[in-house]
């Protein structure tokens, strides 16, 4: 089996990456599952429900989230009737929607997915390390595939989630910096790893945005709202290849293509 997750998706650009990029690479590759992370999809930040229903429509089996979930209020309604789209587990109880999903397969064991938010540089929430210990518990009763995305800003806080959860977990990647990292693995005990996924937005930006935005916030260190930059698009993504027999990782591929 093979799982394709694309990196933090950013505005339009993005969106029209996958477009064209994502139909030749199913083909190519005979994906079964693809999954993204969508928290940038809306123009940099956040995302609605409209184009939640764009990036199922494209061919997502679930969409992801972060730091960035609730930019857009009226996603919050949607985010409660919308298993697809996950919010990370470790939100405090009370807060709308899930961080995790069963995403079914007719005839096959589904495929758990949870979604969990660092702490170091970002907004403090529950304990990463013990959510995702416990919400991984409890989709073991029902699969031994599971994929976990590390939405975080330190490589420190991401690869000890790695080591954390190896043996438990298919994999775990990272998301958050835009950045894609070259140190994609199989951990020790068969889990697949990546620091970062990057991200599939345009090229010529700084991590998305308009290049002279970030440098005269930089410059002057005055208030700026981003725009998200045109041009053309890189499409981050990691394929994993899954004994679903046993949930292990076979291999984990990075994919970073200019549309």
């Amino acid at each position: 089996m093979k799982i394709l997750f694309i990196g933090d998706i950013v505005g339009e650009p993005g969106r029209k990456a996958i477009m064209t990029q994502l139909p030749v690479l199913v083909a190519q590759h005979q994906i079964d599952v693809v999954i993204g992370n969508g928290e940038n999809v809306a123009g940099g930040f956040g995302i609605t429900p409209d184009l939640a229903e764009e990036l199922f429509d494209l061919g997502l089996s679930a969409v992801t989230l972060g730091n960035h979930a609730w930019d857009k209020k009226e996603i919050m309604p949607f985010m409660e009737k919308e298993p697809r789209l996950l919010r990370p587990a470790n939100y405090p109880d009370g807060v709308p929607g899930r961080g995790t999903f069963l995403i079914d397969r007719p005839g096959e064991d589904p495929i758990g997915l949870v979604q969990i938010m660092g702490r170091a540089f970002m907004p403090i929430l529950d304990c990463p390390f013990r959510v995702a210990e416990r919400e991984v518990s409890i989709l073991r009763q029902t699969t031994k595939t599971i994929i976990v995305d590390m939405h975080a800003e330190t490589t420190s806080e991401k690869m000890a989630m790695g080591y954390f959860l190896d043996g438990s977990v298919t994999a775990v990647v990272g998301t958050h910096t835009h950045v894609q990292t070259a140190d994609e693995t199989i951990l020790p005990k068969g889990t697949a790893y990546i620091t970062d996924i990057g991200m599939t937005g345009p090229i010529h930006s700084v991590i998305g945005m308009k290049k002279d935005m970030v440098i005269t916030k930089f410059l002057t260190q005055l208030p700026r709202r981003f725009e998200v930059a045109s041009g053309p698009a890189v499409f981050g993504a990691v394929l994993i290849t899954i004994d679903h027999g046993t949930g292990r990782a076979v291999e984990i591929q990075r994919i970073r293509d200019i549309d």
